[in-house]
């Protein structure tokens, strides 16, 4: 069943966080990514069809706009008892896949989609350089087996917060597979 994102407000700050990459390579903590004049939170999995019809455009964007300072970073929350799918091989292997160059972080305890109001997998928060959310939402209004991804809204997002300028609502959610909670941190 497809999930909406959960809208968080505008001008929130960036909720901290110290996550281990999924190939091992270390963690990477957000004070790492303060130098970005804009910085996207791309909350991802594996196994999710929205994520999976998304994902080569995604990491094609956010090579695309890594040369104009946008930092990107990919957290995967899943519960991997639950969707093996989504373990650290086959995040791995994801990355490969899509052409995602761009940390891809395991948020094994939830507590970081917690803090940043995940819903679905694919999530997207951009930040302004202060860490101020500017926009929230879909990656473009396509979805599985309909037309072909091309980030449109992300883009125009992302466009006017490496400018300085304010992103205007309306910001359509994203929709995709609920992030798979352990019993217990599921926040609805």
């Amino acid at each position: 069943m497809a999930v909406h994102s959960f809208m968080a407000p505008l001008g929130s700050p960036a909720p901290d966080f110290t996550l281990p990459r999924a190939g091992g390579e270390g963690e990477v903590r957000l004070a790492d990514l303060a130098d970005a004049p804009a910085l996207l939170v791309a909350f991802l999995c594996n196994h999710c069809p929205y994520v999976q019809h998304v994902e080569s455009a995604f990491g094609a964007f956010t090579d695309e706009y890594a040369g104009r300072g946008l930092a990107t970073v990919g957290i995967c929350s899943n519960d991997v008892a639950s969707y093996p799918d989504d373990d650290r091989p086959h995040l791995v292997a994801q990355a490969k896949r899509a052409g995602f160059s761009f940390p891809y972080l395991v948020d094994e305890d939830q507590q970081v989609a917690l803090a940043y109001r995940a819903a679905c997998t694919p999530d997207f928060y951009l930040y302004e350089g202060q860490r101020r959310l500017v926009y929230r939402g879909q990656f473009d209004g396509s979805r599985p087996g309909r037309q072909a991804p091309t980030g449109s809204s992300l883009r125009a997002a992302a466009d006017l917060a490496l400018a300085g300028q304010p992103v205007p609502e309306p910001h359509h959610p994203s929709v995709g597979c609920g992030i798979k909670w352990r019993p217990g941190n599921d926040p609805s």
